[in-house]
């Protein structure tokens, strides 16, 4: 294990400090192997992501990362930790690109709700900047793409009923349940001040398609939520924050995952959305990558067919900014950061009519 500081991790936040002592005695008496837990770790936060808490324990020859939801919030929906961590114990013996999970914790006494621990999966994590000191030629990064897809197209493929998890979604009817559940959050979260998308979530309900197949899905599935090989950036080794994961329809996954990917040709406007580098030399475009996927997996889409998938996985992404810029309107928050999201909504909105007016 390298004690080379994490990229990431900073000084935990004095709101979300817990007792580190409890949790450190605690893993000792319950982690799967309490090899080299002695004693009390380093704590630091990632800074990253908007909803659990994550952070790095680090003991003198091994490391560790918690998650746990943020203070106030109960274990349920979103923040269910147990969820959480039996979709990632069920995953490892059939995809191994999930961390080892070492313990699960439901007594509130010990961090004051449920958490979970497991190993850290050592290497880079894209963010909105490539990093410099990590080269990535032109090859490299098309190398990488492919080898997203093919990690998506392995997770997509596991059998649902064989790793434990055929419980862990609803079935068939999940296209329907997403636009009108997405459509219903939007409204609720809709401020003055931006867009009603009354259109759109108009357009989606009319030619919304039936479900291709019900699979695994991570339904969060972007650069930045992947570990790459550090001597080999092109190689996905981990893939992290499965807290949306559930039975889904593929390429609903796929259409979340576009959402996020910003190509170099893209509008200025739309550049300023972007939160991971798929804007690099050698990176394949979107309909390069809807392509690859519908290849591997055997689907027949055609582009007209896709617009759908576009135009959902944009609205989804406008109804998550809004949701947020909406906790900002109400004082809920005082990240001034969140006061841009606004705007990132109304321009999801004009990058959507050019999706449909094509």
């Amino acid at each position: 294990m390298s004690a080379d500081p994490v990229r990431g991790a900073r000084p935990v936040r004095d709101e979300d400090s817990f007792d580190v002592a409890a949790v450190a005695s605690w893993l000792r008496a319950h982690a799967t192997d309490a090899e080299g837990l002695d004693g009390e770790p380093e704590v630091q936060q990632f800074s990253g992501g908007a909803s659990n808490l994550t952070y790095l324990l680090r003991w003198p020859t091994r490391d560790l990362i918690l998650r746990r939801a943020p203070k106030g919030t109960k274990a349920k929906g979103a923040h269910d930790m147990r969820r959480e961590f039996r979709i990632q114990q069920a995953l490892a013996p059939v995809f191994p690109y999930v961390a080892a999970m070492v313990a699960f914790c439901d007594d509130a006494a010990v961090l004051g709700g449920d958490f979970y621990v497991m190993e850290r999966i050592e290497g880079v994590i894209p963010r909105s900047e490539w990093p410099q000191d990590v080269p990535l030629s032109p090859e490299q990064a098309r190398a990488l793409c492919l080898g997203a897809v093919e990690r998506l197209v392995e997770l997509h493929s596991v059998d649902p009923e064989a790793a434990g998890l055929g419980d862990l979604g609803k079935g068939a009817g999940y296209v329907r349940r997403q636009v009108d559940g997405w459509s219903v959050r939007y409204r609720n979260a809709r401020t003055g001040d931006v867009p009603d998308y009354e259109q759109v979530m108009a357009w989606l309900a009319e030619r919304q398609p039936d479900d291709v197949a019900t699979c695994v899905i991570h339904n969060d599935y972007k650069l930045d939520n992947l570990v790459l090989d550090p001597d080999d950036p092109t190689r996905v080794v981990g893939i992290l924050d499965w807290e949306m994961a559930t039975l889904g329809d593929p390429l609903m996954d796929l259409a979340g995952s576009m959402a996020y990917w910003v190509q170099a040709d893209d509008s200025d406007a739309f550049q300023m959305m972007r939160r991971v580098p798929t804007h690099l030399p050698g990176m394949l475009t979107r309909a390069e990558i809807v392509e690859r996927y519908c290849a591997r997996m055997g689907f027949e889409v055609t582009p007209e067919q896709w617009r759908f998938y576009e135009v959902f996985g944009l609205f989804r992404l406008a109804v998550i900014a809004q949701q947020i810029y909406y906790r900002y309107v109400l004082g809920q928050t005082t990240n001034e950061i969140y006061a841009l999201f606004g705007e990132a909504v109304r321009m999801v909105e004009a990058r959507i009519a050019e999706v449909i007016d094509t």
